[in-house]
């Protein structure tokens, strides 16, 4: 491997011999970074608020937000992304998907209609950088601004962005607003006035217990925390800190970073655009699934639960070989509840002196950006389960799966939990012994059971 110091991702991974798998597998990080307080009281009782009463995330800091505007934004947006926009305009928001040309999802983020010429895409860096890129190339009439995140940014970021979830979060949230409430179909924008400050509340159930995302200008952010702070106690406000926010997603059934699907050989000029100190340069794979190829870490929307957002009614990047795809068989996103004993051994290896198997970190025990683990039906493959957690809502471990569709609700399958070799040369990664877990799949949500 080549000492010198690559100045984009294709340098770095033909440092790698051109294995994205082996630069990957060699990323010294472990999960995604939430640059937040830990806990703001306890991560149990954080996780309870949004399903009991009301919580409020502070994401002002994570994600990655990019705006494009001018006159070709909407036919920039149809190019790339899987979904319609013949619905998309002005205070309008998307789940937008996009692919590689050969029906690979590189990502997902959310999108939003500030005005019919103006936009964001708010996510994990893979989707604002393919379209940043895209609007580069293709020449496209817009103005293209970044808003890094925090752990890229010197400076300081644009907005503030506060997730308000839970049963109660619409009367705390009206407790608060000056003036008539409008109403905000879901998925819409509208406009809201806290501490005298302008607000933009976005309708997205994140933990899918209802509720508001709003955003403004960081100037406003400390002002319109305070009021919903002071406001807060009549609902059973809490606070949720980094550690719970990490087990939210997988709760709701969200998978928030597929393997972005960037190293074909027809993406090697978008490699050497993207840097090599960036997010797809440096994000971290794991466990216990291991194949040489990069290709078998990719998903289609279909695997991910978007086949929904796919929609012919366009041209659009991946296009003809999602046409072939749609009628193919395909894998399904299921839950996978933990068998309580099984999950018992792996925590109890930490002690005496037998066979220890790898750490699991609560509530979160996810120990890579990538986390990938063989799932096994009788003894044999039969999907991915990714990202593992603890919450006191569904009262036990789980985690999200892609799994092939012949899987019935209910089945017992298997997941091995460790890497291979007792374990890989990671700094997170400490010496282990694979195991196997038995695991009942769910179509349906945990808590909803």
């Amino acid at each position: 491997m080549s000492t010198s110091k690559p100045t984009n991702l294709e340098a770095k991974l033909q440092q790698f011999g051109g294995s994205a798998v082996k630069m990957l597998r060699a990323a010294p990080v472990g999960g995604y970074q939430f640059p937040d307080k830990p806990e703001y009281t306890n991560w149990r009782d954080e996780q309870a608020a949004w399903q009991n009463s009301v919580v409020l995330f502070d994401q002002s800091f994570h994600m990655k937000d990019i705006y494009f505007e001018g006159p070709d934004v909407k036919r920039l947006l149809s190019d790339v992304a899987v979904n319609t926009m013949k619905n998309f305009g002005a205070n309008k928001a998307k789940q937008i998907v996009t692919c590689n040309h050969d029906g690979h999802v590189i990502g997902d983020a959310i999108l939003f209609g500030h005005s019919d010429t103006k936009v964001s895409v708010v996510g994990r860096p893979s989707v604002p950088n393919w379209i940043e890129f895209n609007a580069i190339q293709g020449k496209y009439d817009v103005k293209v601004t970044r808003d890094e995140r925090t752990v890229a940014n010197a400076g300081r970021r644009m907005i503030y962005r506060y997730q308000i979830q839970g049963p109660n979060a619409l009367d705390l949230i009206k407790a608060v607003h000056e003036g008539p409430f409008p109403e905000i179909p879901f998925f819409n924008l509208g406009d809201l006035k806290i501490a005298g400050r302008k607000v933009r509340a976005l309708n997205h159930a994140m933990s899918r217990m209802g509720g508001l995302e709003i955003h403004g200008p960081a100037e406003d952010g400390e002002a319109v925390l305070n009021a919903l702070l002071a406001a807060g106690p009549k609902f059973g406000l809490l606070r949720g800190g980094s550690r719970s926010y990490s087990t939210v997603s997988p709760e709701s059934g969200w998978i928030p970073s597929p393997m972005p699907a960037i190293y074909t050989e027809q993406l090697k000029a978008y490699r050497e655009w993207l840097p090599a100190d960036g997010f797809e340069a440096n994000a971290s794979l794991g466990g216990s699934f291991s194949s040489p190829n990069i290709s078998d870490y990719y998903q289609t929307p279909w695997d991910l639960g978007y086949g929904r957002h796919v929609k012919f009614d366009h041209e659009f990047i991946g296009r003809a070989a999602l046409e072939k795809l749609e009628k193919a068989p395909h894998r399904r996103k299921v839950w996978l509840r933990w068998n309580y004993a099984d999950a018992a051994k792996i925590n109890t290896s930490m002690f005496g002196d037998g066979v220890r198997y790898k750490y699991m970190e609560m509530p979160n025990a996810y120990y890579a950006i990538l986390p990938f683990d063989k799932v096994l039906s009788g003894g044999r493959f039969c999907g991915l389960s990714t990202y593992t957690v603890y919450t006191v809502n569904a009262k036990g471990w789980f985690s999200l799966a892609m799994v092939d569709e012949n899987i019935a609700d209910g089945a017992e399958v298997s997941l091995v939990w460790g890497e291979e070799n007792g374990g890989s040369q990671r700094p997170i990664v400490e010496r282990h012994a694979q195991t196997e877990v038995r695991a009942t799949v769910s179509y349906q949500r945990l808590n909803d059971q």
